[in-house]
């Protein structure tokens, strides 16, 4: 278990008031009370994690928050808010957590080729038997 894994089932009952009739979209003054912070805390967080980017509608770019953008901004809060962490600090703790996963990926690809080839060889072996 990652440790992103362990702050976000750990998290606290304010962040996770989600309401029980989930909706697709959240506008940020909904987000901002969903954590106890304000519209512009939000903001800057967009600009210092930049794969937290909801979904922006309309020529005045109205930002929608889905579920995958209420997700991190809930482990950014939990690190920053409730633990303390120092932004740079959450950015090391998320990015270390993102490349584990990368690495775990490439990992079972190479475990998966590995298989298939010595499947392969298992067959040319009962061939020449």
């Amino acid at each position: 278990m990652y440790l992103c894994d362990d702050i976000v089932s750990k998290s606290n009952i304010m962040a996770l008031n989600l309401n029980k009739n989930l909706k697709l979209y959240y506008s940020i003054k909904e987000v901002a009370e969903m954590f106890g912070v304000n519209e512009s805390t939000l903001r800057y967080w967009e600009q210092e994690f930049p794969y937290l980017k909801p979904k922006t509608s309309g020529p005045a770019k109205i930002r929608q928050y889905q579920e995958k953008d209420i997700e991190q901004i809930r482990l950014i809060h939990n690190l920053v808010k409730v633990r303390g962490f120092k932004l740079a600090a959450a950015k090391k703790i998320i990015n270390s957590n993102r490349n584990g996963a990368d690495r775990k990926s490439e990992v079972l690809t190479r475990l998966i080729s590995v298989r298939d080839d010595l499947q392969a060889l298992k067959k040319q072996m009962d061939y020449l038997e």
